[in-house]
């Protein structure tokens, strides 16, 4: 450590989250000071803070890492920058390095294709801070919450393009004749004053970002363009000079004047085709409406969608878009949610039910009651996922990330090698200079940078459009490898809206007080089978007691006090814990578990002795694209298993139904998050589909994870990949975008790689010209977008949305 390190320590702010007394205090400190590097480490209960000294060698990101094994967390903010001035990979890691310096930034993330940077800071560390990291390293930032796609004001235009290639035309008119046999050579200073404007103003763009480069101490395409396309004009003027008075030779200025022109092209064309990456985002933000009819005190009113407050009446008209997330208060219609669920039909609505802000009423007038506004609406979550996606890197943009890192410095040394060669082996050194000229133009680290992260906008904005909600690229990536798809059973292959479907009293006891006393542990329950007991309950007219002191056995059933008697419902597990067995109702319990039922048990306790009060089989509805989904996964060669806390009957008869051949029932649901795990640790890549609240450890513990929405929010926020819908053929959908999207990244990487691997060695031979090396690098990057945007084709088998363009 350097003496002005320990003179001037930097001071770094942690806001600390869990600590709940003077221990944990303590264990933080302790944990702090214990990273190399960190010279003092106070922590603030009260203000639940850690002021940390540390030399410039320790970053934020190490000591958040350091403060989350101890057993606490570190509070961050996400902030999104625009980013201008970027062209290539190297200018990416280069503005990734400049914000990781910032003292309190702990990730950032910056996607070339839409020219965002994502970065991940504590509380403390504020914007301007981060913009001037970015503008330190040679760019310009501003702040980018906006749509995800390049500022239409930034937008390369075309009259650059225009005349860059009237100026270059006339230079490269002798070539093109020659090809004709036609021998003409054009006066050299009329060369000159054709090649000059678009050397220096054309190109002066290639020339300000190189010379940032330079002075941040790296490179980028920018300066291997500025340094190809000078030395070319360069050589020109000199070898016009030295001859004018002896007959002209061959000049390059239509090599300088060519590239530039052509990567001109190249950028505009790559721009266009970029917009379209950002097709997805484009069409989600087109579904906010601006305004909505809302009626308050009996008058209705047109008012910005901003005003909208949770609990106003909204009025739909026919024709009209929802503009807020609501419930329907009056009224009924047909709802088309095709850009939100990908479902293609539209949906029929009453009294009670649901709709999402953006979608489309069709025929009827609605009143509908606010429950969402803003960030909080399904659409605004839908955007910020789909962004969340697109922002993010996949795994294996890492490889990238370390080529591009020393890509131009590389480049350039086999630029000098190539030059120094033929000099040595020809002493013609203006030979020479055209081959390094032809290395320069040909490198290209634009597509590098692009590959990755359009293939990856590409394919979670169509997914999106079909209903799947990819979370974030690294999801997308793996999915394509998935070998296993486990499902939870209820709520997930089935309805999740099981009905009572039999009661069967012990003897000595009648159906109606069993239903009663099962009613009255259910009353306060949301769960869905207490919903089926209450319904019936309310149907026969049951009259339902009381019940105290109920709580819950998690994984077994619920139990309480019921006009002084202990009485439980719960599974055939918790039977078997109590030392029970069925006795009678054996039969009774085999027969209906056969049929696909699910069974509990109403045990009565007396004292010390307890003993079976009789059985409720419970029946839920397979759902009818579950089938299909399976056997989709069998075609695509993925096993199947079945995850269920449901007796062995009741699972077998769902899986036997479906074809799922592994079946694990009785699963409690901590238990679900051990068998995921023990199918990853034998070598399976591993998805979990689930809905609800008890999926959330397993969802968390499989190699990719699904929830479907409307399940507990705690599965949407665990899974990295939601499905709008509860069609499961969903599942198989996404795993072939994934598919189809992977192989886009390494046709992309592959190419990106190739015009390189194979250009560069052709270039230092001298058997590529500066102007085909230009050409080349220009349509690279355009080629790799291309064919990302190919992906747009893309249709899964659960639906046909309609088009949005």
């Amino acid at each position: 450590m350097s003496t002005a390190e320990l003179s001037n320590p930097l001071g770094i702010k942690l806001q600390v989250t869990g600590m709940t007394c003077a221990s944990c205090v303590l264990r933080v400190e302790k944990t702090l000071k214990a990273v190399p590097g960190v010279q003092a480490a106070s922590v603030n209960l009260a203000t639940e803070q850690a002021s940390v000294s540390v030399d410039a060698s320790v970053s934020a990101q190490t000591l958040a890492a350091a403060v989350r094994k101890a057993g606490y967390d570190v509070a961050t903010t996400q902030t999104v920058l625009q980013v201008q001035g970027m062209t290539c990979a190297s200018c990416v890691a280069r503005v990734e390095k400049a914000l990781l310096k910032v003292p309190g930034v702990t990730s950032a993330s910056v996607n070339l294709a839409t020219e965002k940077a994502t970065v991940q800071a504590l509380s403390t560390v504020p914007v301007a801070a981060l913009k001037s990291a970015v503008a330190k390293a040679g760019y310009t930032a501003s702040d980018g919450q906006g749509e995800a796609q390049p500022q239409a004001g930034l937008a390369p235009d075309w009259w650059p393009v225009a005349v860059g290639a009237s100026l270059t035309v006339p230079l490269m008119a002798p070539m093109l004749l020659a090809l004709f046999g036609v021998d003409w050579m054009m006066d050299g200073w009329v060369q000159l004053a054709l090649a000059t404007p678009v050397q220096f103003w054309l190109g002066w763009r290639f020339y300000r970002a190189g010379w940032k480069a330079v002075l941040a101490g790296t490179g980028n395409m920018d300066l291997l363009v500025a340094l190809g396309t000078s030395a070319a004009y360069g050589l020109s003027v000199y070898l016009l000079i030295k001859h004018a008075a002896h007959g002209m030779p061959h000049l390059y200025f239509e090599a300088s004047a060519a590239v530039i022109t052509l990567v001109l092209l190249g950028k505009w064309l790559e721009h266009r085709a970029k917009r379209q990456t950002t097709d997805a985002i484009r069409s989600l933000n087109a579904l906010r409406p601006a305004s909505a009819r809302v009626r308050r005190d009996g008058v209705e009113s047109d008012i910005p969608v901003e005003q909208v407050v949770v609990g106003d009446l909204v009025i739909v008209r026919p024709g009209d878009r929802v503009a807020v997330d609501a419930e329907i208060v009056e009224g009924r219609s047909h709802i088309d949610e095709s850009l939100i669920t990908g479902e293609s039909l539209p949906v029929a609505k009453g009294v009670g039910d649901k709709v999402t802000g953006g979608a489309i009423n069709a025929e009827g007038l609605l009143t509908v009651r606010t429950t969402a506004i803003g960030a909080e609406t399904t659409l605004a979550r839908i955007i910020r996922m789909v962004e969340s996606a697109q922002a993010g890197k996949a795994p294996i943009q890492r490889i990238v990330d370390r080529v591009s890192a020393v890509f131009v410095p590389v480049v350039l040394g086999i630029a000098l090698a190539t030059f120094l060669g033929w000099v040595l082996w020809t002493g013609n050194w203006e030979f020479a200079l055209i081959n390094a000229v032809a290395v320069l133009v040909i490198a290209c680290p634009c597509a590098l940078g692009l590959a990755t992260p359009t293939a990856i906008m590409v394919g979670t904005g169509v997914a999106a459009r079909h209903g799947i909600l990819i979370k974030d690229a690294e999801a997308l990536e793996v999915a394509h490898a998935v070998t296993v798809v486990a499902f939870d059973k209820t709520g997930t292959l089935t309805e999740g809206k099981p009905s009572l479907a039999a009661v069967v009293p012990a003897e000595g006891l009648s159906r109606e007080e069993v239903l009663r006393l099962a009613a009255a542990l259910q009353k306060s329950s949301s769960h869905p089978l207490a919903v089926a007991v209450m319904d019936k309950a309310r149907d026969e007219r049951v009259p339902v007691p009381e019940a105290q002191q109920v709580v819950a056995l998690p994984g077994r059933g619920v139990e309480g006090m019921v006009r002084g008697q202990k009485v439980a419902l719960g599974s055939t597990r918790l039977l078997r814990e109590l030392g029970l067995d069925e006795g009678a109702a054996q039969s009774d319990a085999s027969r209906l578990e056969s049929e696909g039922k699910t069974v509990s048990w109403l045990i009565g306790s007396e004292g010390d002795r307890r003993r079976v009060l009789g059985l409720l089989a419970f029946g839920d509805t397979v759902k009818a694209s579950a089938g299909a989904a399976v056997a989709r996964l069998h075609e695509l060669g993925i096993r199947t298993v079945m995850l269920t806390g449901d007796n062995h009957g009741a699972a077998q008869a769902v899986a036997q139904q479906l074809g799922i051949a592994e079946v694990r029932a009785e699963v409690l649901p901590g238990d679900k998050a051990a068998v995921v795990k023990q199918l990853c640790d034998e070598g399976a890549v591993v998805a979990f589909v689930g809905d609800g609240l008890n999926d959330g450890p397993a969802l968390a513990a499989a190699s990719v994870s699904y929830a479907m929405a409307g399940g507990a929010d705690v599965a949407t926020e665990t899974a990295g990949i939601t499905l709008m819908r509860g069609d499961l053929r969903l599942v198989a959908d996404s795993l072939d975008v994934s598919r189809r999207t992977y192989s886009k990244i390494k046709q992309g990487l592959f190419w990106a790689f190739g015009y390189n691997v194979l250009g560069i060695p052709l270039a230092a031979l001298g058997l590529l010209n500066p102007v085909i090396a230009g050409a080349a690098m220009a349509f690279s990057s355009v080629s790799v977008v291309a064919n990302a945007l190919t992906l747009r084709r893309w249709r899964g088998a659960a639906s046909a949305p309609k088009d949005t363009q």
